[in-house]
């Protein structure tokens, strides 16, 4: 029996809708603000914690990904097949 692994992230409940590729993109574009050096220091600080949760999704996505892609290479009958992969995320 495969030794299932679940995946413990905290993020807020609108950011655990964004699909991998919303939450990279806005990531991308709190950086790019950032960077500008044109944001006063309390929305600087704002934006750091919200990229730190966007952060943390995409982290999140990337590993269920890799967690699928092993269970996928570990079928030892060389059929491709999916099974059902649990994740558990904090709230």
């Amino acid at each position: 029996m495969p030794v299932r692994r679940r995946i413990f992230y905290r993020v807020e409940a609108k950011e655990a809708k964004l699909s991998f590729e919303a939450a990279l993109g806005k990531l991308e574009s709190i950086v790019e603000s950032m960077e500008s050096g044109d944001v006063p220091l309390a929305e600087l600080l704002a934006k750091f914690e919200e990229g730190s949760k966007l952060l943390k999704l995409c982290e999140a996505r990337l590993k269920e990904a890799e967690l699928k892609i092993e269970q996928l290479k570990k079928q030892k009958d060389g059929k491709v097949t999916f099974e059902k992969f649990e994740t558990t995320r904090a709230e």
